[in-house]
């Protein structure tokens, strides 16, 4: 756990419940956090997923990988202390997003079981929801959209997860995902029925 530096601190309560603000948006708070190998998907899913919602009338937003870094976490590197605090963060901020009644989606490579499992107490269980996007290395390595696996293979970046650095597969994910056979929008509808069976939105129709 992260120890608090600050000395006299106090939680305060606001005025307004969580409650109040699920009514007002007509939708229930959850984090959907999508965790993969760089290039399987998870930002494509993210943002198609987010444009679903929007769609059918809901408040949703994406804390991209990449965007984080330009600002909240650009003074973290990619150690794997780094890494760890990256995704605090991320939890920290879901949880607070959580908390607005908005429907929050990551895309974050998340590669350490242990850094997801903190993010999940952080959001509280029955509110976060891990989507793995389980494509192949190999699929992900012939996209490379960054050029950053051709990189690493070539020695030019150290510690490149799925290269030489791990990735640790999650184990109960709520959803698993393969790019390589499902669309972006197919994937957006796969995540869209989760949601509604999580009561965290209303099924088209009602």
């Amino acid at each position: 756990m992260t120890k608090i530096k600050a000395t006299n601190i106090t939680w305060h309560e606001g005025h307004v419940g969580r409650e109040e603000r699920e009514t007002l948006l007509e939708q229930k708070g959850a984090l959907v956090w999508t965790t993969g190998l760089s290039g399987s998907g998870k930002s494509t899913i993210a943002y198609t997923l987010e444009h679903a919602l929007v769609q059918r009338g809901h408040l949703a937003y994406v804390l991209d990988g990449d965007n984080i870094r330009h600002g909240l976490n650009k003074n973290l590197g990619f150690s794997a202390e780094d890494r760890t605090e990256n995704i605090r963060r991320i939890g920290e901020v879901g949880k607070l997003f959580v908390d607005t009644g908005v429907l929050t989606v990551t895309a974050f490579i998340s590669p350490y079981r242990e850094d997801r499992a903190i993010a999940r107490e952080t959001v509280g269980e029955g509110n976060f929801f891990e989507v793995f996007c389980d494509t192949p290395l190999e699929v992900c390595e012939e996209r490379d959209p960054k050029g950053l696996y051709k990189k690493a293979r070539a020695g030019e970046i150290k510690g490149f997860t799925g290269i030489d650095d791990p990735y640790e597969a999650p184990e109960k994910p709520e959803l698993v995902i393969d790019t390589s056979k499902v669309s972006p929008q197919e994937a957006a509808v796969q995540i869209c029925e989760m949601l509604e069976k999580a009561g965290k939105i209303s099924a088209l129709g009602e």
